[in-house]
């Protein structure tokens, strides 16, 4: 049984046995309608347990096909509905109560807190749909949309990342460590990293660059992402904030300091942080990463069930 919390936590050789597993369950698929299973059904039988205690649309969904691709099942639990949080039961025993139906449990939670304790309690794997300070699914999916454009290593391309520092660049810092890429952040300076992830950084030699200017960021990028300037429950000045970040809005004048062939990513739901004329452009490749979760979360399953190939 492994856990999918963090990337920080995960082997780089386990990340890059699920991203080439997905890889090739998605070539195998080319002509296969959405409900059809994989051959060999490897998860026949196994019920996925999804617990959402934030707004989903994309994990959701991608979660949803990727259990039932490889055969199996899945029951969206309601928070509100549980006694874990109606009737004062503790996440000790809600996880003896998972663990005894299901065969692993898929969170996206408001609390780091609940997530680990859920990891220390349930005896099936739990998978971080998203949390406070990670989104671990969402990057190994872009990692694999990036490589399958680009028909390269990540290693050998150069990543920016424009806006705000949150749960999505926690986890491609952790990717750039891991994967050792070159990646350029242009955010405020009073939005950069927390001191917790500066740390980390310092600590794993790594090839992490922090501007202030969104130009800098971007000179010779490959890849751009970005994601909501004002993300899901940001408790916040709104406006102060949308306007602390108007000199870093994604423009077709801030592209064109980056590669010609440099691809705009974008995990969804969108914001003003990207002019429309980028967002719809040949650059822009946000369809392709957002379908691609589908696979990779293929992988990740099989991995914490170990049955990766």
């Amino acid at each position: 049984m492994k856990h999918f919390i963090n990337l920080k936590d995960i082997p780089v050789k386990d990340l890059r046995k699920i991203l080439i597993d997905a890889k090739d369950r998605k070539r195998l698929r080319k002509n296969f309608d959405n409900l059809e299973i994989d051959k060999k059904s490897p998860l026949k039988g196994k019920l996925l347990l999804q617990m959402f205690e934030k707004s989903s649309l994309r994990t959701r969904l991608s979660f949803y096909l990727a259990i039932k691709q490889l055969g199996g099942s899945t029951l969206t639990l309601r928070p509100n509905e549980l006694h874990l949080s109606k009737g004062g039961e503790s996440i000790e025993d809600t996880a003896k109560i998972l663990s005894s139906f299901g065969n692993a449990f898929m969170l996206r939670t408001n609390s780091d807190k609940k997530l680990e304790e859920f990891g220390k309690y349930l005896t099936i794997p739990v998978i971080n749909g998203l949390s406070p300070s990670s989104h671990p699914t969402q990057i190994l999916s872009d990692i694999f949309t990036v490589e399958e454009i680009k028909k390269k290593p990540i290693s050998k391309l150069n990543i920016a990342w424009v806006g705000d520092s949150n749960n999505v660049l926690n986890s491609l810092i952790a990717a750039s460590i891991k994967f050792s890429f070159k990646l350029k952040i242009g955010c405020p300076n009073s939005y950069q990293p927390n001191k917790m992830i500066l740390n980390y950084i310092k600590k794993n030699k790594n090839k992490i660059y922090i501007y202030n200017k969104s130009k800098e960021a971007v000179v010779g990028a490959d890849v751009i992402f970005s994601d909501k300037v004002i993300s899901m429950n940001d408790k916040v000045n709104k406006t102060k904030k949308l306007n602390d970040f108007k000199k870093f809005k994604i423009d077709m004048k801030l592209m064109r300091f980056a590669k010609k062939d440099c691809i705009f990513l974008h995990c969804l739901p969108r914001g003003n942080e990207v002019d429309e004329k980028v967002f719809s452009s040949k650059q822009s490749k946000v369809w392709q990463q957002a379908q691609n979760r589908v696979h990779v979360q293929k992988s990740i399953l099989l991995y914490c069930m170990e049955k990766l190939r």
